[in-house]
C-alpha cells in the first residue's frame, strides 16, 4: 500500500510543467525503501547576465507603432490646445450644482501658483529615464529602453488627446467666478478629462521604476521606487486640482492610466531567455528496492 501511495503521489507531479530561468541546478536525492526521487532546485539567473537581454523588441512593429502613437499625440495636442474660444455666455451659464458631488468641491479652486508647481513635476519627470543610462547594463540596451519609453509616452499621449477631444469636459475653474473670464473662455477650458499632466508624469516615473527593477530583480525595497513614482504623480494631480485645472475623477483616471502604461509597456516586452523546464518520471530499480526517479530538466 505504501508503494502504491508513493507512485500515485509522484505520478501527479509528473504532469506539471515549470517555467524557470536557470544556469545550473542543485540535485537533492530522497531515497526510501520503495522510491528514489531526484529533486532539482534551479538557481534563477540574473536577467542582465551575458548573452541575455531583459527586453525583446520587434523593430518592424515597435518602431512604426511608436512613430504612429507619437505622431498622433503631437497632432492631438495641436488640436485640443488650438480650439476656438468658448462664448462668454456659455461659460456664464455653467452651474457648479450640475457637477457631481465628488468633483464639485474642486470648482471653488483657482491658483496659477499651483498650476506652475504642477509644471515643475511635469517637466522634471520627462527626462527622468535618462538616469537609467547611468547603469552600465541598462546603457548597453539604451536603444531598446529609449524606444520603449517613447512607445509608452506615445500611448499615454494618444489616450489623453483622444479622450480630451471626445469628452470636451469643462475644467473646474470654468465654474469659478474668481477665475478671469479671458481664461475661462479659452478653448483649452474643455480639456479637463482626463488629467494629462499626472498621466504623463505617472508614465515616466513608473516606467523608470519598472525598468530599473527588471534589470535588478534581486534588489531589495523595490517598493521605494514605486512609492516615489506614485508620489510624484499624486503630487502633480493635487497641484492640478488646487489650480482648478482638473476634477478628482480626471486625476484618478489619469494617474491610473499613466501608471499602467508605464509598467505594462516594458513588461509586455520582457524577454523570456530560457525555454520551459520540465519534470520527468523515470523507473528506478536496484539495490533491492524499486520505485521511480523524478528528474528535473532545465530548459535551454
Amino acid at each position: 500500500m505504501k508503494r502504491v501511495l508513493y507512485i500515485i503521489l509522484i505520478s501527479c507531479f509528473c504532469s506539471v510543467d515549470l517555467n524557470a530561468q536557470v544556469t545550473d541546478t542543485t540535485i537533492v536525492v530522497v531515497t526510501t525503501t520503495d522510491t528514489s526521487v531526484a529533486i532539482v532546485t534551479p538557481r534563477v539567473s540574473e536577467p542582465n547576465e551575458k548573452n541575455s537581454s531583459v527586453y525583446k523588441i520587434k523593430p518592424w512593429v515597435d518602431i512604426p507603432v511608436t512613430v504612429a502613437f507619437m505622431g498622433w499625440s503631437l497632432y492631438g495636442m495641436s488640436v485640443i490646445y488650438a480650439r476656438d474660444r468658448v462664448p462668454a455666455a456659455e461659460i456664464l451659464a455653467l452651474n457648479r450644482n450640475d457637477v457631481n458631488s465628488f468633483d464639485r468641491p474642486v470648482t471653488y479652486n483657482y491658483s496659477t501658483t499651483s498650476n506652475s508647481n504642477s509644471d515643475i513635476f511635469f517637466y522634471g519627470s520627462m527626462p527622468l529615464p535618462l538616469v537609467l543610462l547611468l547603469d552600465k547594463n541598462i546603457r548597453k540596451d539604451g536603444f531598446k529602453v529609449g524606444l520603449l519609453f517613447f512607445e509608452a509616452m506615445g500611448t499615454t499621449g494618444l489616450l489623453y488627446t483622444s479622450s480630451a477631444m471626445i469628452a470636451n469636459r469643462f475644467r473646474p475653474y470654468a465654474y469659478n467666478p474668481d477665475a478671469p473670464i479671458e481664461v475661462k473662455t479659452s478653448g483649452n477650458v474643455k480639456n479637463s478629462f482626463f488629467a494629462g499632466h499626472p498621466a504623463l508624469v505617472a508614465t515616466a516615473t513608473f516606467f523608470t521604476a519598472k525598468v530599473f527593477s527588471d534589470y535588478h530583480p534581486n534588489m531589495k525595497n523595490k517598493w521605494i521606487l514605486y512609492t516615489i513614482a506614485g508620489g510624484a504623480a499624486t503630487a502633480t494631480g493635487l497641484f492640478r486640482m488646487q489650480g482648478g485645472y482638473h476634477f478628482r475623477t480626471d486625476v484618478i483616471v489619469g494617474v491610473t492610466i499613466g501608471s499602467l502604461v508605464g509598467v505594462l509597456i516594458p513588461h509586455l516586452h520582457k524577454n523570456k531567455t530560457f525555454a520551459t523546464a520540465k519534470l520527468r518520471l523515470l523507473p528506478n530499480f536496484g539495490n533491492g528496492s524499486s520505485g521511480f526517479t523524478l528528474l528535473y530538466k532545465p530548459g535551454k
